[in-house]
This record gives structure tokens, C-alpha cells and sequence, in this order.
């Protein structure tokens, strides 16, 4: 964006729009809210939200690498390896050597991991329908219609390069 004087302004210098502003503080509360709801009331420890990142995204493509991971998450690979190593002593994740380079771990969801991630996304489901169901239909059809919108965001986010 250039100023009047014709200088450049940072990103973070911007003022920002009221909505984008308001946009940027309920998304990542929302999340919170959720994620403590469904944590109150739990009989096992409770899983960090890196940890069930990880052990969704291992579910959903066994034999993963933690490198390979460690991209995909945005993190760094030691961040990862402590990560695996949790879940890993906790028996929901199971590391084995990789064929290709016994260097390498392959990533698999153990059959508590994978029970405990469905549990948690059957709870988050049953919490979010109740909440949806609270609000009136306009709102139901507005926060649907946002969804198309909202992928395409996320889509951008990690398509951006970091710097």
C-alpha cells in the first residue's frame, strides 16, 4: 500500500479493515472454545492441539515421514520428532524404520490413537451441531455459504511462501 508520500507501508503498519480484524480474533477463538469444551469432562490425559494435528494428519496418510510431516504442519522436524515421541509413549502413534533409508521413521496411528481421534471428532461434530442448531436458519445458510470462501483462504495461507 503506498501513502501519500509515496512510501510504502509495512503489512503490519496497515490499518485494518474492522471485518478482516474481527475475522482474525474469532477464528482462533472459536477454535479454543471448542478445543476446551470437548477437553472438560475427559477421562484420559488430554491431547495438545499439535498432537491431534499430527495424529490426524498420520491417519489420514499412513506411513508418513516426520519430515514429510514436519512440511505439511508447518514445523520444524525436531518440533515433530518430540511430538512423535509423545504420542509414540503415549501408544497412540507407532514409528517404524522406513525400508527405503533406515535413517527414515514411517508414521502409523495405533488402534487407540485412531479411537481417540474419532472420539474426539464425534464429540466436536455433536458440539458443533448442537451450536449450529441454536442459531437461526439465515445464520445457518450464512456460516455454510462461507465455507467455499473460508477452504480458499486456507488454501492461500499455505500456498504463501514464509520469509
Amino acid at each position: 500500500m503506498t501513502t501519500a508520500e509515496g512510501t510504502e507501508d509495512a503489512p503490519e503498519t496497515r490499518s485494518q479493515d474492522p471485518a478482516t480484524a474481527e475475522l482474525a480474533e474469532l477464528l482462533p477463538a472459536i477454535q479454543r472454545l471448542v478445543r476446551r469444551r470437548l477437553r472438560a469432562g475427559l477421562a484420559q490425559p488430554r491431547l495438545r492441539g499439535a498432537q491431534v494435528e499430527l495424529l490426524r494428519l498420520v491417519s489420514a496418510r499412513p506411513g508418513l515421514r516426520v519430515s514429510e510431516a514436519a512440511q505439511e504442519l508447518f514445523l520444524a522436524g525436531n518440533s515433530v520428532s518430540t511430538l512423535v515421541n509423545q504420542l509414540v509413549t503415549a501408544g497412540l502413534l507407532r514409528r517404524e524404520t522406513d525400508p527405503d533409508d533406515g535413517r527414515a521413521a514411517r508414521l502409523h496411528a495405533r488402534p487407540e490413537g485412531a479411537a481417540r481421534l474419532a472420539a474426539w471428532d464425534a464429540r466436536r461434530g455433536a458440539l458443533l451441531a448442537d451450536q449450529l442448531g441454536r442459531l437461526d436458519e439465515s445464520d445457518r445458510q450464512a456460516l455454510t455459504g462461507a465455507i467455499p470462501a473460508l477452504r480458499r483462504l486456507a488454501e492461500g495461507l499455505r500456498e504463501e511462501p514464509f520469509v
